[in-house]
Formats: C-alpha cells, sequence, structure tokens
C-alpha cells in the first residue's frame, strides 16, 4: 500500500474515533507510524491496526498530561500483534477452532458454524441431527447443512441457543434490520454516571496506569485484548472466570500481565467475593452477552450503585439496538453477516467465504474498548463522575468496510526473530518469546508484570495500591 494512502487511512480512522469520544482528543499528527508492510486483505486492516492501538496509546499519554502527546506505532509490529503475539519455546499452542468449526455451503449459499464452546456445539448438533466424531461426524454435518437454507438454518441454531452466521453480502447487511441499527449506532457509546470517584487512583507519567484496579469479565477475544494493553501499562488486571470456562487456544495470548481467578456468581459466598471486588474496582471491563450480568442480579444500575464512580466498558457482538441486539457472536460470524467473507471470496475470486486475515474485528474493538477505559478514566479525574461504555464488534466492522478497499502491498512477511523481544517468558506452558511492544509511549514504556498463565491460578483479590 502507497505510503501515502497508508497515511491517509490511518488519519480517516483516528478522525472517525476521536470523534467517537465525549472530549477532544489529540490531532492524527500526534502519532508517528513507522515500519512496513500491510496485511494482505481487500480492507485496511492495516492501517485499523495502527489507528486502534494509536488511539489506545493517545488515550494513555493525555492521561498522565504529557504536552505533545506523540505516540509512535510500527505498523508492522501492530499487523504481527493482530494475529498473534506468542510464540512457544519447544512446545505448541492448540488449535483454535473444533473440529465441528467452519463453513458449509447450503442450499443457497455459505454458513459459518461457531462450535469452540460445548453448549454451542451441542446445540448445532441438536439442529442437525447429527452425531459422531472425527471425519464422520464432519461428512454428516456437510450433508445436513446441503439440505438447509442458510438463513432458516442460521435462525435454527441461533434459537437452539448455537452461534451461527449466515455469509451476506455487504449489500444484504446494509438493507438488513440489523444492519441498518448497527449503522446508526456510534462506534463507542458513552453514558456519564453522576456518581462521583472516591479519590483513590492517581495516575503515574512513568507506569500510566499503576494501581488500576481493572475488574475483567471477558472471554474470546476483543476484551482480553483490551485488558491486556491496560496491563501493559501498569493495571492491576483481575480476571474472573466461571469455574468450569477454558480457553485452551487463546489463553497464552491473552493473559499475559494479569492475574486469573474463578467464581460461582451462584453460589451466596461467591457472590459476596465478586461485590467485594466490584466495589474495589476502578474499571469493569466485560462482554457477556447482553442481559447476562442483569439476570445474575448485577444489572448496570446496580454496578454504579456497588462502586460509585465506576468506568464501566462493555461490548457484543451485534450491536445494541435491532431485532440481534441480543444475538451470540464471535468475529467470524460478523465477517460473515456484514460482508466481509463475501467480498473478500469475490476478490479472491475463491469458490468458498474469504474472512480477513486475522481477526481484526476483535483486536480493533479490543484497543478500542481500552482507548474508552481510559478516557473514561480522564473524565472521572476531571469530576464528572463514572461512565458506561458500549461498543460492538459489528459497529467496528462497519468504521472498516466503509473505509473502502485497498490496493495491495509485497507478501507480509512471518514474524522472524527480530520482532521478538529478547526476554525469555516463563508461561505456565513453557517457555515462550513475545512480539515487541507495537505502541510505544516516550517515558512510559508497556511491561507486563506477570507471564501468561493458566485460568484461576490466582487468588480473588485486589493487591494493595502503593502508599495504600
Amino acid at each position: 500500500m502507497a505510503a501515502d494512502l497508508m497515511v491517509d487511512q490511518i488519519s480517516g480512522f483516528l478522525g472517525q474515533i476521536g470523534a467517537a469520544f465525549p472530549a477532544p482528543t489529540a490531532p492524527a499528527g500526534a502519532v508517528e507510524v513507522v515500519g512496513v508492510g500491510s496485511l494482505p486483505s481487500l480492507f485496511a486492516v492495516t492501517p485499523l491496526a495502527v489507528a486502534s492501538m494509536a488511539a489506545a496509546g493517545l488515550a494513555v499519554a493525555e492521561l498522565v498530561g504529557l504536552g505533545d502527546p506523540r505516540v509512535r506505532v510500527d505498523r508492522r509490529l501492530a499487523s504481527l500483534w493482530f494475529g498473534g503475539s506468542i510464540q512457544p519455546v519447544g512446545w505448541a499452542m492448540p488449535g483454535i477452532w473444533d473440529a465441528l468449526a467452519g463453513d458449509y455451503r447450503g442450499a443457497d449459499g455459505w454458513i459459518r458454524l461457531h462450535t469452540n464452546a460445548p453448549h454451542h456445539r451441542v446445540a448445532a448438533l441438536r439442529v442437525l441431527g447429527c452425531a459422531g466424531d472425527g471425519a464422520a461426524l464432519r461428512s454428516a454435518a456437510e450433508a445436513a447443512v446441503a439440505t438447509w437454507r442458510i438463513e432458516a438454518l442460521e435462525q435454527a441454531i441461533v434459537e437452539a441457543g448455537g452461534c451461527a452466521a449466515a455469509m451476506r453480502s455487504c449489500a444484504v447487511w446494509d438493507a438488513h434490520p440489523q444492519g441498518a441499527a448497527v449503522a446508526g449506532e456510534p462506534l463507542v457509546w458513552f453514558e456519564p454516571q453522576p456518581a462521583r470517584d472516591d479519590g483513590a487512583w492517581q495516575p503515574e507519567p512513568k507506569r500510566p496506569l499503576a494501581g488500576l484496579r481493572v475488574l475483567d469479565l471477558t472471554r474470546v477475544l476483543a476484551g482480553p485484548i483490551a485488558t491486556r494493553f491496560l496491563a501493559g501499562f501498569g493495571a492491576d488486571v483481575l480476571r474472573i472466570d466461571p469455574l468450569d470456562w477454558d480457553e485452551p487456544a487463546i489463553v497464552p495470548e491473552v493473559t499475559l500481565g494479569k492475574r486469573c481467578a474463578r467464581l460461582d456468581l451462584r453460589r451466596a459466598a461467591d457472590r459476596a467475593v465478586f461485590e467485594d471486588l466490584l466495589a474495589g474496582a476502578d474499571v469493569l471491563v466485560h462482554g457477556y452477552r447482553p442481559g447476562a450480568l442483569d439476570g445474575l442480579g448485577y444489572g448496570a444500575a446496580m454496578r454504579q450503585t456497588l462502586r460509585p464512580g465506576l468506568v464501566d466498558v462493555t461490548l457484543d457482538a451485534y450491536g445494541w439496538s435491532g431485532p440481534w441486539a441480543q444475538r451470540r457472536g464471535f468475529d467470524s460470524l460478523v465477517q460473515m453477516s456484514a460482508g466481509i467473507a463475501d467480498a473478500g471470496m469475490i476478490w479472491r475470486r475463491a469458490e468458498r467465504p474469504v474472512p480477513l486475515p486475522v481477526q481484526a474485528l476483535d483486536h480493533a474493538t479490543g484497543y478500542l474498548m481500552a482507548a474508552a477505559a481510559v478516557r473514561g478514566l480522564m473524565g472521572r479525574l476531571a469530576g464528572r463522575g463514572g461512565a458506561t461504555i458500549r461498543l460492538s464488534l459489528a459497529r467496528t466492522a462497519r468504521l472498516l468496510v466503509d473505509a473502502g478497499i485497498v490496493p495491495q502491498d509485497e507478501a507480509f512477511a512471518v514474524m522472524a526473530d527480530a520482532d521478538l523481544m529478547p526476554m525469555i517468558e516463563p508461561t505456565d506452558w513453557g517457555p515462550a518469546r513475545r512480539c515487541a511492544s507495537p505502541v510505544m509511549i516516550e517515558g512510559a514504556p508497556m511491561a507486563w508484570p506477570y507471564p501468561a498463565g493458566r485460568l484461576g491460578r490466582s487468588a480473588p483479590g485486589w493487591l494493595p495500591r502503593e502508599g495504600g
């Protein structure tokens, strides 16, 4: 991609991102972009990676009051982090996808099944009437899907509690009631909360988020990326998972810098612990389906009651209005729904859906969530109280699609030794090396206090604040 077009794409994204926040942000000129190369895609994936990371970096720089908040983002490293930042040494990451997950041809088009979670797999198999395992199960599923019209199968699986997305074109999505609803939503939705903060936390210039308490209730993938970024600038990130939840293919990637504990919010004792944690938090980041926390008794109003001044950041898949506002979803499904996979198939002249080269909707939304959290903190420090903040994968998809198509660069090289930090990270699975930080703020380098580790390895409690 030509350098001037790359600059224009990044500036365009930064302008739209900056306009989504309730207070003025630093201009795009405050960002220095270095490095070369772009991910191969019909869409501006690398410019989106750079811009979303720059938005988060700018927020951190402005938080600590830099007069000239220049942030440097390496476009190659940003692209690599959008794909995966960890390189195991002497061991291998588990496969990302369940054997049943993937794209299937129906009677009138393509549909994607997302079956990584056991209950989503069960729901899909129930609708398809399939059983078994391995190649035989896959063949049976292919035969069953071939008899369905894709929108009918999508609806049946969703109603059964599963996750699926029929492939639509961009034009069909634009005309769809949900596509139209998402197009009318802001990229970042802010609602100020009047309750004031107790003033216990203040930023530190050399380690901007040191002592900040972030309660992380997120899963694959945008939310964990947001909290990983916050941890990189010093936040005390405590991730809470149910007793039986795991994400073996993702956890080594996203638990960097975090402490991870488990609670069962159906048990009175664990609810008491959770409420105490929430009362001590500065930021809550969560990605449960809309209404899930309400069903546990922790709706938005209750969260603000338990912690006045809370910066409450949440995301969903398909947006916050329209007929699919409650629908479960993931990056790969939103790409199918919103026309991205269809446009890629046409571009490549392929016979099957062609998604983005990375899960860019998840990653970009994660960095936008981090930026929003920090800007919510800035408002709180200015005496404006807490905030409720909402984003969605579908709205980020709208941002990417609206930017238009881009010419292609030379082939993007895979991660090499020069891209990696020199130190060894002692993860719970074995030694690893981590890609160098793509975001650089002078005087406040990113550094993570803990290596990646298994879920549930920590006790559910806050670290003491320095001096407290």
